[in-house]
């Protein structure tokens, strides 16, 4: 194999490599927002977020959730939300009640 040869095999995979890279770091944030008066768990399927009263939580670089995402309240009820739930939506919790709204909904 010649040295250009080479160079160019090698110059292709480090293209392929950094591509791959910047798909996989674009997958967007999933959030999250607790408006109710206590702390809730957050089930995605692969991940699990306590969401305090009053705060919020982000998932970084999380893309979709691979299905259902489950709301447990301390009551022990518990919402689920059909999924998967992308970036696009954030979801949205209160005093025992949860949905998904636009992220471009404010």
């Amino acid at each position: 194999m010649s040295s250009r040869t080479w160079r160019i095999g090698v110059g292709l995979v480090a293209v392929a490599l950094t591509a791959s890279l910047t798909a996989c770091s674009d997958a967007g944030d999933l959030s999250i927002r607790n408006d109710g008066s206590a702390d809730v768990t957050v089930l995605t399927g692969d991940e699990e977020v306590t969401v305090s009263a009053g705060g919020g939580a982000a998932l970084l670089d999380y893309g979709c959730t691979p299905g259902d995402v489950t709301v447990e309240f301390p009551s022990g009820e518990d919402v689920v939300l059909a999924g998967p739930v992308c970036p696009e939506q954030k979801i949205v919790i209160g005093d025992g009640t949860a949905a998904l709204e636009s992220t471009s909904a404010g």
